[in-house]
């Protein structure tokens, strides 16, 4: 489960996204002061530096997508999850319709 100081930060960071900052650590600590929240001081050098060459929007954005990433490989994009479950599901469905079809009933 997350501390506190790294719910705050993530917090923070989202907020300062949302107002189209850049993240950084200064601007992190400008915001905990601001809230009068007590931080653990390595947190918001470690969200800044972690944020640093990630599109956030993109992030946000992307959270549900995917499913398991192939080794090596790029996560799959959710049309692609989507095609495979439909997949998945076609198979099944044909799988017991060859079951129940095989020229006679249980009760008959």
């Amino acid at each position: 489960m997350a501390s506190v100081s790294e719910l705050v930060c993530i917090y923070l960071a989202l907020i300062l996204h949302d107002d189209e900052v850049m993240v950084m650590e200064d601007k992190i600590n400008a915001l905990i002061k601001a809230a009068s929240v007590n931080v653990e001081p390595f947190w918001p050098g470690l969200f800044a530096k972690a944020l640093a060459n990630v599109n956030i929007g993109s992030l946000i954005c992307n959270v549900g997508a995917g499913g398991p990433v192939p080794a090596g490989g790029p996560a799959l994009s959710t049309a692609a999850v989507l095609a495979e479950e439909k997949k998945v599901e076609a198979k099944k469905e044909e799988s017991e319709e060859s079951n129940d079809d095989m020229g006679f009933g249980l009760f008959d």
